[in-house]
């Protein structure tokens, strides 16, 4: 099984990126995918979830209206939108579904 994220870099506050996760090793169709981050010293949180069909979004509040979580399930890769970010955005993102994790990406924002 692999998840490898991708996407991350150094960005400006306001700025946008997308993050990729591109997945092996498992039915990708038959899993819910999830985004979590971890900032420095911190512990990793959930920020968005998308259900097996795509139908389905959820995200914690601090990132409603600015990141959309997508899923092409031809491609077995989740994506996760980043707009208007902030400096408190800046973290490790992980990919995640069922026992499975990507090794995450850096996304740092600075001006």
């Amino acid at each position: 099984v692999q998840l490898v994220e991708s996407g991350g870099g150094l960005v400006q506050p306001g700025g946008s990126l997308r993050l990729s996760c591109v997945t092996s090793g498992f039915t990708f169709s038959a899993y819910d995918m999830y985004w979590y981050r971890q900032a420095p010293g911190k512990e990793r949180k959930f920020i968005a979830h998308i259900n097996t069909s795509g139908t389905i979004t959820d995200y914690v509040d601090s990132v409603k209206g600015r990141f959309t979580i997508s899923r092409d399930n031809a491609k077995n890769t989740v994506s996760l939108q980043m707009n208007n970010l902030k400096v408190e955005d800046t973290a490790v993102y992980y990919c995640h579904a069922a026992n499975f994790w990507g090794k995450g990406t850096l996304v740092t924002v600075s001006a």
